[in-house]
């Protein structure tokens, strides 16, 4: 009687995938080999998908036939092979006889011409089979792709509900995916202090360990958080919700690009002041050093200076070094400078507060505005894709121009929600502003001189030089006398300010006289423009009759909102 080998197999090792398929062929094989006298010596069980080559278990078996011959059973002929490498083999053995025969319950087969020609006629069809499977699976993953439907498992924060077949909002780690976003815009967070923070949160790798930074980099830069994602090398719109901001997620790739070498600056720095200002002479920063000095009646005394870093290896800076105390004192002096006076301030709210009543009629016209460039990108994805159908744009350039417009799009989109939603959110942080600026004295004078650096930076930015024990502005302190020299201070609320004291410090705010009413964002400025309040004043010329007309433009950063609001200062 011959002896037989009884192959089952299944597609996937996945234990909960075809659990029933495995025991279900060896029972019926097992009852077949019991009823035409079979005997099975040998049982092989494999786990793994027959449509391409390379099953340890099935070539050890033909190995072992091709040596000392066989035979086989097996449930049906797309057990053995779904390609034609394993099929051709397997008919290759009948033809030298090292297999003798084929059994299957569901299917007949003899050595024979008319049987070899049926068995391959059956392993044809299992290709077929296969092939077709994965062109269906295919074409079904592409019309997900189009109906903005994520076709793979979604990323961390979200779910594949697989009673919807759709993705939905992780509730619970969605809000830590957002934190870590915002913990790392802010700048002072690394790669690893992200991945700990998540790791905290309890979001960690498929081992339980601390997620890689490169995973927290993949979490950083996945576009997926915003509503849109990648398949096939392409960025698609979806219909899951976002998690964050276009506005968030671009601050992240900003810091993703900025922070992409490693921070390798000391850690135990303890000068306050270190970063803040330039050498007059070299240009240098100029570094704060620890210096203890013990007297000989063993008294000790502690100090820190700041000096040049002399890093300037073309120029020999010889600018002396400075006590922090001295240098608080003149950082002091030179922020109380800049402070806006109480009768300033209460005439720019008021100003504020006529405009945010007014602000919302002009609304209508920016959401018009990005509607009709919304309109017009939709347009341009038309036609590009149209280009690329014919054949008339190339794979890479189709994929970079889509990915722009569709960035663009959710942009536009999330800015008309912000315009629907908080038109007059503008109102709150120019306030918050004009309580700061009010209160910079509190602040000049305080012993906190982190909090002082902190505001001396924001104020002046990185034009602080230091010479010769003094501490003065790029622009050395004298005052703007024309709209040019005006233009060239640059575009910060802190430095207009600077250049309004000079100019009008005769003259007390409230003989302002308004003539262009608003400083609140206007249509332009809805549309990214500016909105522009022009403020005269007559302020006359000690010893003399005539009068100076000088033109500043303050513009009012309003932080948080994105806005501005431009208000022009004429001074006579």
């Amino acid at each position: 009687m011959q002896k037989f080998f009884l192959y089952a197999r299944k597609s996937t090792d996945v234990e909960d995938k075809q659990v029933l398929s495995i025991e279900a062929q060896l029972t019926e094989l097992r009852e077949y080999a019991k009823r035409e006298d079979i005997i099975i010596s040998a049982e092989v069980v494999e786990k793994q998908s027959a449509k391409y080559i390379g099953r340890p278990l099935f070539n050890k078996m033909l190995d072992e036939i091709e040596k000392v011959g066989g035979n086989i059973l097996a449930w049906n002929p797309d057990r053995l092979a779904r390609n034609s490498v394993d099929g051709g083999r397997v008919i290759y053995l009948l033809d030298t006889g090292k297999l003798a025969s084929l059994k299957f319950p569901t299917f007949w087969c003899d050595n024979t011409g008319q049987g070899k020609f049926m068995l391959n006629m059956a392993f044809g069809q299992s290709k077929y089979y296969v092939d077709s499977l994965s062109e269906n699976t295919k074409r079904g993953l592409r019309q997900k792709v189009r109906n903005g439907e994520y076709p793979t498992l979604a990323p961390v924060g979200y779910i594949n509900d697989s009673r919807i077949k759709s993705v939905i909002v992780d509730r619970k780690k969605a809000k830590i995916i957002k934190q870590a976003f915002e913990l790392y815009v802010k700048g002072n967070q690394r790669l690893e202090d992200i991945a700990n923070f998540l790791a905290k949160k309890n979001i960690i790798s498929k081992r339980g360990n601390i997620i890689h930074k490169s995973r927290a980099t993949s979490i950083l830069s996945n576009p997926f958080y915003t509503g849109l994602f990648r398949y096939g090398g392409e960025l698609h719109e979806g219909k899951h919700e976002p998690i964050i901001s276009k506005k968030l997620f671009d601050q992240a790739q900003e810091m993703l690009k900025l922070r992409g070498k490693p921070d390798r600056k000391a850690k135990n720095e303890p000068q306050s002041f270190c970063g803040l200002i330039s050498c007059a002479s070299c240009g240098m920063m100029i570094t704060g050093e620890y210096k203890v000095k013990k007297q000989k009646n063993g008294n000790v005394h502690e100090y820190i200076y700041y000096h040049c870093t002399k890093k300037n290896k073309s120029v020999k800076c010889k600018e002396p070094c400075i006590r922090q105390e001295e240098l608080s004192n003149q950082l002091s002096s030179i922020i109380q400078k800049v402070s806006l006076p109480k009768d300033w301030a209460e005439e720019l709210n008021r100003i504020a507060l006529e405009d945010h009543k007014n602000s919302a009629q002009f609304l209508t016209a920016g959401v018009k505005e990005k509607e009709e460039k919304i309109q017009n990108i939709k347009i341009k994805l038309e036609r590009l894709l149209t280009g690329y159908l014919d054949q008339d744009i190339e794979k890479e350039i189709y994929r970079a121009e889509k990915s722009k417009l569709l960035f663009s799009k959710k942009s536009l989109e999330e800015e008309i929600i912000s315009l629907s939603h908080k038109q007059n959110a503008w109102l709150e942080p120019f306030q918050n502003w004009v309580k700061v600026a009010q209160g910079l004295d509190k602040i000049a004078f305080d012993t906190d001189l982190f909090a002082k650096k902190v505001v001396a930076k924001e104020i002046f930015g990185s034009n602080l030089l230091l010479g010769e024990k003094t501490v003065r502005t790029a622009e050395g302190g004298a005052p703007f006398r024309t709209q040019n020299s005006l233009a060239k201070t640059g575009e910060t609320a802190w430095a207009l300010l600077r250049n309004a004291h000079s100019l009008s410090s005769s003259k007390p705010f409230s003989s302002f006289k308004v003539c262009l009413e608003g400083i609140g964002p206007s249509t332009s400025v809805l549309s990214g423009q500016r909105s522009t309040t022009e403020l005269q004043t007559q302020i006359l010329l000690p010893g003399s009759g005539q009068r100076s007309t000088t033109e500043l433009q303050t513009q009012i950063l309003l932080p948080g909102s994105g806005q501005r609001s431009t208000t022009e200062l004429h001074t006579r």
